[in-house]
């Protein structure tokens, strides 16, 4: 994954002149919603907003110090969390939520006790899909401390992980994991289920300021989605005329997809030999998805074919003749499109035409798709999370999240290969050896099917030998230089094993519980101490 230029997002509006599915899901109840604020030890509430902000928990390891700034979603916050390198390469948050469609949105930031002022380089994925990259100079524009993206989670928690680049601790401040509409954003067929949209873009064409949904009257079920105002992006002697209404504006709420009244109830404008166009810096040759709002509000439009324009993307027709009374029927009412598109470029520029009056738009987004990567098979998962503790696995390895993704990413020690017929991941190696394992082995090694090669020679491992006679997959099995004792299984020896299973160390090994011995004599001076 490209990091440079994920975590810088600009966006210039520039004036040159002349020139789904239908909603099926019901949800009675309210979404479901975790605040984290990450680092504190105490419940806070967020005196503007009134919502509620849980002590830190569900992550997997790492360390609190002060937040130095103040966080713009809940101010009362002052703490953050960040992971050493002790802590492992990928430290994770796993949350317990209910099947459905969610906002995840991070606050970042650093300090002098966590990262010695110095600014961390770090990726983070979501669901073992590489979402965000936290390249180098991405402190310095102040919105790329905020990101969000959108995803499905179907297993019942919510995996968020963060991997070490190896350049300063990877650091959070706050999480929020909010619930939407199960079809919200919906862009055909079942396409949301198998991607991720990450936030490039939110703007509510002019709006005097920028804020999140709670401070315009957004619906709970809106994500509390942040909407920037376009009043600062404009060329300097090009900017467009802010025109804005106290009228009410109908249509806007309606599931799936509800926006902010107030989005519709401000637009920028300009004359009718003009085109308004913004652009945005995204990554080449991926997908865009891009939502454009509108609602006439202007006293003087008040019927059809009275302001008509195009909309193109990167010079590419979009959409044509949008004549939003017409489509809609009435003034006042508020108009969606959607629109995927593929972009080349490192920039994105939506412009929007004059073809008869001028031109207007209310707010538009655009999101980065990005196709869900998969993941390791689940029994695998699992039996590597029991395998951890059984071995007593050195913080400083991680093992957290999923073992084999995102790929780029693997766990310390562990090789994978993927199952193009299963479609996930599978482990076909674990390279533990001389990693100060303390533990026992454990029983668990059999439901890793496809284990190819097993190395956990020269620790300190005490107990006996679980049974590997089912793992037919089997080759190497190297557990030489440790305090192994007991009977050796039997199906051990029918398996298609090469490597040394009883040498050194292993002095109280038994083939049979009548046949014991001793593989290697020792002086007590030559003897590993445990």
């Amino acid at each position: 994954m490209d990091i440079t230029g994920a975590a810088f997002v600009v966006m210039a509006a520039i004036i040159c002149s002349v020139f789904g599915i239908p909603f099926t899901a019901a949800e009675n109840e309210g979404p479901f919603e975790v605040r984290i604020a990450c680092g504190s030890t105490v419940d806070s509430v967020a005196l503007e907003t009134g919502y509620n902000w849980s002590k830190d928990r569900g992550y997997t390891g790492g360390s609190s110090a002060p937040l130095n700034v103040t966080n713009r979603i809940a101010p009362q916050l002052n703490t953050l969390r960040y992971f050493e390198i002790t802590d492992g390469p990928d430290n994770c948050y796993n949350i317990s939520v209910p099947s459905g469609h969610y906002l995840v949105r991070f606050f970042f930031s650093f300090g002098a006790e966590d990262n010695g002022g110095r600014e961390p380089i770090f990726e983070v994925s979501l669901e073992g899909t590489l979402v965000h990259s936290l390249a180098p100079g991405w402190s310095s524009i102040d919105s790329n401390a905020y990101a969000e993206s959108l995803l499905h989670i179907t297993d019942g928690a919510a995996t968020v992980c963060f991997h070490s680049a190896g350049h300063g601790n990877p650091a959070i401040a706050s999480l929020e994991i909010l619930q939407l509409y199960v079809d919200a954003y919906n862009m055909g067929s079942s396409a949301n289920l198998n991607v991720v949209m990450r936030t490039v873009k939110r703007v509510s064409a002019g709006a005097e300021e920028s804020g999140f949904g709670s401070r315009v009257r957004g619906d709970e079920w809106g994500g509390d989605r942040h909407w920037a105002t376009d009043q600062d992006l404009f060329v300097s002697g090009c900017a467009g005329e802010a025109i804005h209404t106290l009228a009410r504006i109908s249509n806007f709420g309606n599931p799936p997809n509800v926006y902010p009244e107030a989005i519709y109830q401000s637009a920028t404008t300009i004359g009718t030999t003009s085109k308004l166009s913004y652009t945005v810096s995204v990554q080449p040759n991926q997908n865009y998805s891009v939502w454009l709002h509108f609602a006439e509000i202007h006293p003087w439009i008040t019927g059809p074919n009275m302001r008509v324009f195009d909309v193109m993307a990167n010079g590419a027709l979009l959409f044509q003749g949008i004549d939003i009374v017409k489509i809609v029927g009435e003034p006042f009412k508020a108009l969606t499109l959607n629109k995927t598109v593929m972009v080349t470029s490192s920039n994105l520029t939506i412009s929007f035409v004059a073809v008869k009056g001028p031109v207007a738009v209310n707010a538009l987004e655009v999101f980065q798709i990005i196709p869900r990567g998969y993941e390791t098979q689940d029994e695998t998962v699992w039996a590597l999370h029991d395998i951890k503790h059984s071995l007593q696995l050195p913080s400083r390895l991680g093992w957290n999240g999923d073992p084999c993704a995102p790929p780029l990413h693997p766990w310390e020690g562990v090789s994978c290969a993927f199952d193009s017929k299963a479609g996930a991941w599978f482990v076909s190696a674990v390279n533990l050896n001389n990693e100060g394992l303390r533990g026992q082995i454990g029983d668990t090694w059999p439901a890793l099917r496809k284990l190819q090669a097993l190395n956990l020679s020269n620790n300190f491992l005490e107990g006996e030998i679980s049974s590997f006679g089912n793992m037919t997959s089997l080759t190497s099995l190297l557990l030489n230089d440790n305090f192994l004792s007991g009977e050796l299984p039997g199906a051990v020896g029918a398996l298609p094993i090469r490597g040394t299973i009883m040498k050194y160390v292993n002095c109280f090994l038994c083939v049979t519980l009548t046949q014991c011995f001793r593989s290697l004599e020792l002086s007590s001076s030559q003897k590993r101490q445990p």
